[in-house]
């Protein structure tokens, strides 16, 4: 299979590219950054093009892609209902491209999200504290929002009221940010990779449910996983747990 980075020169691009040369199923045709042209993608014959670019660059190269028939495995955070329902468009007009657009390639973090969408149906509160390194240009992280919109349909399915929360005075931001039902606080800071931590409350216990990325490697098992099967599913897939199951 013929497989082109975008985003080649940043720190999950780089990883990928090396976790593609060490594949011995998959070759890779181009490594592409910024300024680099598109054209590439075509004249090399790629089949799969892995984005890890920006979300200010995305849907330029996910357009280039599909319209020229290229599957895509999108790890760019950023989209949002607007951006989503333009590419499902797009797909429309290409029905036999694949395009798998992943919050998170860790397998620890699919399962915590999963985890964490069964749990929201038996605890009536819950949070979400997320950090990153310095340099994450997003908050909070599409991990992060992908959890708490799974969590707000749980508890939607299960009849959830709204959760207790007695404050009436704060600053700013002290509450974090409501996505769906679930408050999310974010933390920038050196040191860090990707972390999440899912906190739900009710009378007299807590559970809190943590993945850690120690490194940009971990991602790559799943980043792999989306690269063999994006072919087998046409049309938008919106989180790799979809994908999960071709791991048997």
């Amino acid at each position: 299979m013929k497989v082109a980075v975008l985003g080649a020169k940043g720190r999950m691009g780089m990883e990928s590219v090396a976790a593609i040369n060490s594949a011995s199923d998959l070759t890779l045709t181009a490594s592409l950054d910024i300024g680099d042209p598109l054209e590439q993608l075509t004249k090399s014959g790629t089949e799969v093009m892995v984005d890890f670019t920006t979300p200010d660059a995305v849907m330029k190269n996910l357009e280039f892609a599909i319209s020229n028939g290229i599957h895509v495995v999108v790890g760019t955070t950023g989209f949002n209902d607007a951006k989503l329902s333009n590419l499902k468009d797009l797909l429309s007009k290409h029905p036999k491209v694949g395009a798998l657009i992943a919050p998170n390639f860790g397998l620890g973090a699919v399962l915590m999200m999963q985890f964490s969408q069964t749990a929201a149906k038996y605890f009536e509160s819950a949070e979400i504290i997320e950090l990153h390194h310095a340099n994450k240009v997003d908050a909070p992280s599409g991990t992060a929002i992908r959890t708490a919109q799974m969590i707000t349909d749980a508890r939607k399915q299960s009849k959830k009221g709204a959760m207790p929360d007695a404050t009436k005075s704060e600053l700013s931001g002290a509450r974090g940010t409501k996505v769906g039902d679930v408050p999310v606080h974010s933390v920038r800071s050196h040191g860090y990779v990707a972390h999440q931590e899912v906190i739900f409350g009710d009378a007299g216990e807590t559970l809190t449910i943590r993945h850690d990325s120690i490194n940009r490697a971990g991602f790559m098992p799943g980043v792999l996983i989306g690269i063999r099967n994006v072919a087998k599913y046409p049309g938008l897939t919106v989180g790799l747990e979809n994908y999960m199951e071709d791991m048997k």
